[in-house]
């Protein structure tokens, strides 16, 4: 399978993992020269808190812009930068599992990359969380980057 395009997948936890999520796309995708959409997924109430704190006008705040702006987005594209990795963002409202596999589907990613996190055995009894349904509904192969943080 050639890998033309991947989504890495960004949410409102990936703060600390960061680095972590871009070293495997650059992994990942700078053998195959693929290019990467950042994607990086507010539900409403994220995506009017992150416009606030950087200083949108909260009814004309565009999502994508708000998206390029948030710090885990900057420390992404650095490292995609150092890297030669083309990318461009693209940042969503919505449910976070359901708009990543959308736009999975949108740009017609051959790969999509999320974060996770390690789960305690309750955790793993009750796995109800975005990566598990990305991972399920997504229209491509999905890489599932374990985070050490436990819940």
């Amino acid at each position: 399978m050639t890998l033309h395009t991947i989504l890495l997948a960004v949410g409102p936890d990936d703060n600390h993992r960061a680095e972590e999520l871009a070293e495997a796309v650059v992994e990942i995708g700078k053998p195959a020269d693929a290019e990467v959409v950042i994607g990086h997924v507010f539900t409403e109430s994220e995506f009017r808190r992150a416009a606030e704190r950087l200083d949108f006008d909260d009814d004309l705040a565009d999502p994508n812009e708000v998206a390029k702006r948030h710090q885990t987005v900057r420390t992404m594209t650095e490292l995609l930068d150092e890297a030669g990795v083309d990318y461009t963002i693209r940042g969503e409202v919505g449910e976070h599992a359901e708009e990543i596999v959308e736009l999975a589907t949108k740009v017609e990613a051959d790969r999509v990359v999320v974060g996770g996190r390690k789960r305690s055995p309750t955790g793993k009894a009750v796995f109800g969380s975005t990566a598990q349904a990305v991972m399920l509904d997504a229209p491509c192969p999905v890489t599932f980057v374990r985070g050490e943080d436990k819940e």
